[in-house]
């Protein structure tokens, strides 16, 4: 059966499968999940074999998707011990007060909706072969998850920031970098939400494939639709349609 990231290569068109594009496919992929929290400061990337075999490819094209990573101080091999993602202290913070209550977590829903659903549009009417890879590796976690009767969050976040990159605007996935943490708590509390004997993983894994189907398919109209609506459906699935009065 072939696996979400397979199934793109096969449907792009114009024939993405050049040798430099599966390095970036690579490359973006772990940079995805870097980025996502798969794997954190100082944890060890998985072996070249075991990459090549994930991917699909050859270890010569898993060495120039490292090399490029190091290059960019985002890992550092350590000689007989394999490649690490570097700490986070180089990169500077941004200014988002962290989440200190339940209005707060209301409030970064709300700003979701004013940047997500568009850069969910811009991605449809950007994307290339090895953006459609990125969301498709993010997919492809959250389905093997969703089979296990899990949610990962981290894989959430990284499904969402691979769009925002696919919008070819670094201004959305600067700021879905920026609100990670913040994400990251409305996101684990959403997960906690859906599992249970009334299972909700299935729908959300589903809402997540149509969002992916519309950017794949290049409809930005309904990718746009699509990421609003399933934002609408988290927060209200979380606070169960009952919303807090903001008012001042």
């Amino acid at each position: 059966m072939h696996s979400v990231v397979q199934g793109v290569v096969d449907a792009v068109p114009d024939g993405a499968a050049r040798p430099s594009g599966l390095a970036d496919g690579v490359y973006h992929g772990l940079l995805t999940e870097i980025a996502g929290g798969t794997y954190g400061e100082n944890q060890k990337l998985p072996s070249e074999n075991e990459l090549a075999s994930r991917y699909k490819v050859s270890r010569p094209v898993v060495r120039a998707a490292l090399e490029r990573l190091r290059r960019e101080s985002i890992i550092v091999s350590r000689q007989g011990a394999g490649s690490f993602v570097r700490g986070k202290s180089r990169a500077p913070a941004l200014g988002y007060a962290p989440v200190e209550s339940i209005a707060d977590i209301q409030r970064c829903y709300e700003f979701r909706l004013t940047i997500e659903p568009e850069a969910a549009r811009y991605a449809a009417l950007r994307r290339n072969g090895p953006a459609l890879e990125r969301i498709a590796t993010a997919l492809d976690l959250m389905n093997t998850a969703t089979r296990q009767q899990q949610h990962r969050d981290d894989a959430d976040f990284a499904f969402h920031l691979a769009i925002a990159e696919a919008s070819n605007n670094h201004y959305y996935g600067a700021s879905l970098q920026a609100l990670q943490s913040h994400i990251a708590v409305g996101m684990k509390i959403h997960g906690l939400a859906l599992l249970g004997p009334n299972s909700g993983l299935q729908g959300v894994l589903d809402e997540h494939r149509a969002i992916f189907a519309a950017i794949r398919d290049g409809d930005a109209e309904t990718a746009r639709d699509r990421m609003h609506r399933h934002i609408c459906s988290s927060r209200d699935r979380l606070f169960e349609g009952r919303m807090l009065d903001l008012s001042l």
